[in-house]
């Protein structure tokens, strides 16, 4: 069953996000589950001949703790898929070396973080449309994005990571809004799939 499997996905994702000893291992991980998923984003055709994801090697410089501010207002996305129009508010503005962010709540049953970034690579070296950071919705939690304390969180931005459309067009994901786009280049985390 196609829900069920999803699940899994989502379950599998989230193991990852809070097992993995490293990065390296939590590549290796992700690598395997995009290989041998039935739901992975990975087109079904191309898996026999998956050999893995391409990425930036790991640097220590795109870990940075930054001050997180309160923020308001809302923000909607239309997917263009079946999810139609989804609501997100302001849960803080983070003053990041590369430029500000918004970290997003998703406004929707069980809501959850989510931190969509268009910078300097987008187009050339990583997906067009921008990489996300964290989607908690998802399951990607505790890595890229890490509350310290009440106003600073600790971002990895090595796990920027692409939206599923990035691989398949059957995939319809919400991008990064304006003012998630910045113009430095973060070379850290996933490169594009092709």
């Amino acid at each position: 069953m196609e829900s069920l499997e999803l699940a899994d996905f989502r379950a599998a994702v989230a193991r990852n996000y809070l097992d993995a000893a490293d990065l390296s291992d939590f590549r290796t991980r992700r690598d395997d589950l995009f290989a041998t998923h039935p739901q992975s984003p990975i087109p079904p055709p191309e898996r026999a001949g998956f050999t893995g994801l391409r990425y930036y090697p790991e640097n220590p410089a795109m870990i940075v703790d930054v001050p997180v501010r309160e923020a308001a207002g809302e923000l909607t996305i239309d997917t263009g898929g079946p999810d139609g129009v989804v609501r997100y508010t302001r849960a803080g503005i983070l003053q990041t070396p590369f430029g500000e962010l918004t970290l997003w709540w998703i406004a929707a049953y069980g809501g959850g973080l989510f931190l969509p970034v268009r910078d300097g690579t987008s187009g050339s070296t990583t997906y067009g449309g921008g990489r996300y950071l964290t989607d908690t919705v998802k399951g990607t939690h505790g890595r890229g994005v890490e509350r310290l304390g009440s106003s600073r969180v600790r971002l990895d931005f090595n796990y920027l990571y692409n939206p599923s459309c990035a691989y398949d067009p059957r995939w319809a994901c919400p991008l990064a809004p304006p003012e998630n786009r910045i113009t430095v280049a973060v070379e850290a985390g996933e490169k594009t799939y092709h």
